[in-house]
């Protein structure tokens, strides 16, 4: 079952200059879904059109039977999506506990669900129970991006957004944040993420798109894209070579 339906989108940051065109993809609920594709192919700007950050220019998005495509971001949040920013949406100054709370924001009145869920992300993230009362500015880069998954997490989404989740982190911690990504996806968040690590891409992916200056290329199970990532890994090694 589609949960999400982008059909013939465009859209850019200034009028007349289209970041994306013409962009088709569904995402399948429950499954985990890739975005790959080079620096400046758009990936961003797709996440943030679908949250409403940016409206598109042309076409409809449809989420959950909804159109969307002229909303807000803080409807979508309401409308049970999430996005996880590649910078830290945290704030340094206040507490770990006070960053997941403002991931209650829109249920912050009802003080038994968001004990509840304090609890059940405590669980999930021990190093941020640990930690809980420390200002958020005193974390490594890891747990930052625990905090900020945490954060995004706290409403229960039904779909989660995630822009670049490994950028800028150690190769151990990665691989622990695409581990806690592929358990929330278990607990029955669907999941898009856009990633320039193609490998952890197919990886933890089961369906995949490629999304070329703004335009998506292929789209398929991920077992249609193994060759395609050899041949751009081979690609980005000989253009590592020519350059040193």
């Amino acid at each position: 079952m589609s949960m999400l339906t982008i059909e013939n989108v465009t859209a850019g940051y200034v009028e007349e200059i289209d970041i994306l065109r013409d962009v088709n993809l569904e995402v399948q609920e429950g499954v985990i879904t890739g975005i790959i594709g080079a620096n400046g192919a758009g990936k961003s700007t797709m996440l943030k059109t679908i949250f409403g950050f940016l409206h598109p220019r042309q076409g409809r998005i449809v989420f959950q039977g909804q159109e969307i495509h002229n909303r807000r971001a803080f409807q979508m949040k309401e409308m049970g999506m999430s996005y996880m920013l590649q910078e830290y949406s945290t704030f340094p100054e206040l507490s770990v506990q006070d960053n997941l709370m403002l991931g209650a924001w829109t249920f912050r009145r009802d003080k038994t669900r968001v004990k509840r869920r304090l609890e059940e992300i405590y669980a999930f993230f021990p190093v941020l129970s640990d930690r809980r009362a420390e200002k958020a500015g005193n974390l490594s880069g890891g747990q930052l991006r625990a905090l900020s998954l945490g954060k995004e997490i706290m409403s229960e989404p039904s779909l989660l957004l995630i822009d670049e989740p490994s950028v800028g982190l150690q190769p151990n911690i990665v691989e622990e944040i695409y581990d806690l990504l592929i358990r929330i996806a278990g607990q029955g968040t669907t999941i898009m993420i856009v990633d320039q690590n193609i490998l952890k891409a197919l990886e933890v992916s089961e369906y995949m798109y490629m999304l070329d200056m703004g335009q998506i290329t292929k789209g398929g199970p991920k077992a249609d894209f193994e060759n395609d990532i050899r041949e751009m890994i081979r690609t980005s090694l000989m253009a590592d070579t020519d350059s040193a």
